[in-house]
């Protein structure tokens, strides 16, 4: 089977290590080997990404599996959640807290546009029914990299939560869970992690874990709690996608001896080359630089060209592009930097590009 380069936000190319990873086993997940498996998914994790006093949650199923099941956990009874929206991702939130039948309010904005601080602020002051601002920290419709120390500041000074969809920026952008104010951080390994699809995961300050012990079940699958009560004890409530979750540990092993540090910094340079080469071929950009994020840039489409012959004829040449969404499907392309992939795979993309748009 032909291999491509992948420049679509996620899943993304891996390493020939985690492909190896998939190949470790059969394993029942009731065995001590899981468990260790388990424990060493965990505690990586935090290493990577968490700070003391908070925990590590895995989760078998996607990104918006994790997100759903912060949503669905960390909300008491009766009280409201706020929704910062200003994209597909943080519409797919106010979705999410209307299934479970949670309370929202929602502060939407377009989807170029970053949140208005001073509105957010306000709407916490007015509304102490608000118990979580909601969050999306990379916003994948456009590349847009929302305010998430500013938000998580003025959910703070307001005593609530901040629920952050970092689904498609941990690993890749900078965060300190800490220092951002960051209550639960929901993720995948999929996109910057780096590794497969079907195991995602949400880190949460353990104060406020143990509090979602007392509040409503509105899942079973989805109730944070029972994974994390069950993870504490070495076990886990329901059957994993065990080879995803090997593949995973093997993400977190060229994570750690990368470092997260220094992987953003990879990030950067290649959206930076790419850019370059971008703006060299007359291609206009859809967010200003300062809104931009490392691992995703959106483009509009060339006078005169679909996203369908664009994306088939560098498809033809090895790689895979990735189109606009929603109000944005017929306008734009994206072209992602994720993955296991080097400056000398951006350079040879932007020489095919220009050959297809030339031609």
């Amino acid at each position: 089977m032909r291999q491509y380069i992948l420049l679509n936000p996620g899943p993304v190319n891996v390493s020939p290590r985690v492909q190896q990873a998939l190949l470790r086993g059969d394993l029942c997940h009731r065995e001590e080997e899981f468990s260790d498996l388990l424990v060493a998914i965990r505690s990586k994790l935090l290493r990577a990404f968490a700070p003391q006093g908070y925990t590590a949650v895995p989760l078998s199923g996607s990104g918006t599996l994790a997100v759903e099941a912060m949503i669905s956990s960390a909300l008491p009874e009766g009280r409201k959640l706020l929704v910062i929206n200003n994209g597909v991702y943080g519409e797919r939130m106010l979705r999410m807290a209307e299934a479970h039948r949670i309370p929202a309010v929602e502060l939407r904005y377009g989807w170029t546009e970053r949140p208005n601080l001073s509105q957010i602020e306000e709407t916490l002051r007015t509304d102490p029914a608000i118990s979580a601002v909601a969050l999306v920290h990379h916003e994948t419709t456009t590349g847009l990299l929302n305010p998430v120390a500013e938000v998580g500041a003025i959910a703070r000074r307001a005593g609530r939560q901040l629920l952050l969809d970092a689904v498609s920026a941990l690993g890749g952008e900078d965060l300190d869970l800490i220092h951002d104010g960051v209550d639960l951080c929901a993720c995948t390994a999929n996109k910057c992690v780096q590794g497969l699809p079907g195991v995602a995961f949400v880190l949460a300050r353990t104060e406020a874990m143990a509090a979602m012990q007392d509040y409503p079940r509105r899942s079973l699958y989805l109730h944070l709690p029972l994974h994390w009560e069950a993870q504490e004890r070495r076990s886990i409530p329901f059957t994993p996608a065990v080879q995803a979750w090997y593949a995973l540990d093997a993400a977190l092993d060229e994570l750690l001896e990368e470092t997260v540090t220094a992987r953003v910094r990879r990030y950067r340079a290649a959206a930076a080359l790419l850019r370059e080469g971008f703006a060299r071929m007359g291609l206009k950009f859809l967010l200003p630089p300062e809104y931009q994020v490392n691992s995703l840039t959106s483009l509009f489409l060339p006078e005169g060209m679909t996203y369908q012959r664009l994306h088939d004829n560098l498809k033809e040449r090895g790689f895979v592009i990735y189109e606009g969404q929603g109000k944005l499907q017929t306008g734009i392309f994206r072209v992602a930097n994720m993955g296991h992939l080097t400056l000398d795979d951006f350079r040879r993309f932007l020489g095919a590009l220009e050959t297809v748009l030339a031609a």
